[in-house]
């Protein structure tokens, strides 16, 4: 057995859901202590996080991840107990085995080769590890992020261990993000008895026009880096349960991803004309999750497309779908934000898994990146 899968194995058999780390860092860190890294633990709140440096000059490329996984879920679907990982056919089990604890294994055991092949290599390797990825994410990296930007500590290059891949390992890698805003809307009316409509304002028949308008909205186009911007209503509340009142309040959810072709400030504005136009007494809160990034073809990206083509034979995609991640809160800095990992087919799902020689193959594309930007 390799060396990732010993190690993949001992992460995953710590029931670290969120935000608990369960002492995976710890494995993690005495492991990187004896390749020379020098280990800073930070603890925000209730959340446990590291950063760890080998080097203290020239570009740092940073690994970044997280230990905490999301709950299980229905143990009797489950073929074998989630937080007992097992290898069958080939493919190992467990909660954590492609988001992301294969990742971080495949990260160490690249490190580990990289320093004995090359122990007075170029610059400096970093991890940025936390355990407030699948939670809030407000006490993970974004606070480890302000706590480098405080003393001026930059990350140069950063590979992100997020699972990325979609039919074959690194056949996508994500140079990028959407934005995502969220929107949290109050329609008031006023409750009374279905039979005196005119007695009452019911705020479901208030919102359907400008909910329809909302949902046939062309934000924008997009671009060649990324897909138009979509909305979503995720979440509608409303009535008492009886089929006799007519409610007094709705309560709305929605999320927008957004391209670099808008802003933020202009998806507020046009949502709010257009639940002016239509006389709503409302009120709407909205939370900012993170702005869309893009890495463009550069040392990173050519690095990674190069130790792709060398490992697995194959020219890997550049995409920019899906959801957030840790990134968002790294690529601000100047960095330059890569996501690669294995494939994301069973992440979050019962029996969740990934293939062992692909953990072997991640491993030796890290290594690969390693080799190309830091010798």
């Amino acid at each position: 057995m390799s060396d990732t899968l010993k190690l993949v194995k001992e992460l995953i058999s710590r029931q670290s859901v969120t935000p608990e780390d369960a002492g995976c860092q710890e494995v993690m860190i005495a492991r990187l202590e004896a390749i020379g890294f020098i280990v800073e633990r930070l603890r925000f709140e209730d959340v446990d996080n590291f950063w760890a440096r080998r080097g203290d000059s020239g570009s740092v490329i940073a690994f970044a991840g997280h230990t905490d996984v999301v709950p299980a879920g229905p143990l009797e679907e489950w073929e074998s107990d989630p937080f007992i990982p097992q290898i069958r056919d080939g493919i190992l089990y467990g909660r954590g085995a492609c988001d992301m604890k294969g990742s971080l294994a495949a990260m160490v055991t690249a490190c580990e080769r990289f320093i004995k092949s090359h122990p007075d290599h170029q610059g400096s390797i970093a991890f940025l590890i936390t355990s407030d990825e699948e939670g809030p994410s407000i006490n993970g990296t974004v606070k480890v992020v302000e706590h480098l930007e405080a003393r001026n500590e930059k990350i140069s290059w950063c590979l992100v261990g997020e699972p990325s891949s979609h039919k074959q390992l690194g056949d996508v890698i994500k140079n990028g993000r959407r934005g995502s805003l969220n929107g949290y809307l109050t329609v008031n009316g006023r409750q009374g008895h279905v039979a005196y409509p005119q007695l009452a304002e019911n705020p479901i028949h208030c919102l359907a026009p400008a909910l329809s308008e909302l949902c046939v909205q062309e934000w924008d186009q997009g671009n060649e880096f990324f897909p138009p911007t979509t909305f979503q209503v995720s979440n509608l509340k409303s009535g008492t349960g009886a089929e006799n009142v007519i409610p007094g309040t709705l309560q709305a959810k929605f999320n927008f991803r957004f391209s670099t072709e808008t802003t933020a400030e202009e998806l507020q504005r046009h949502v709010h004309a257009i639940l002016d136009k239509h006389h709503l007494n409302y009120e709407l809160q909205w939370r900012l999750s993170g702005k869309p990034f893009l890495t463009p073809r550069g040392e990173l990206v050519n690095a990674a497309v190069d130790a792709i083509r060398e490992v697995s034979a194959i020219d890997p995609e550049l995409s920019t779908t899906g959801g957030t991640s840790d990134g968002r809160f790294i690529a601000p800095t100047g960095a330059q934000v890569l996501e690669l990992g294995p494939l994301n087919a069973t992440i979050h799902q019962v029996n969740e898994c990934v293939s062992c020689d692909e953990l072997d193959k991640l491993s030796q594309m890290y290594e690969g990146i390693l080799q190309r930007l830091l010798t």
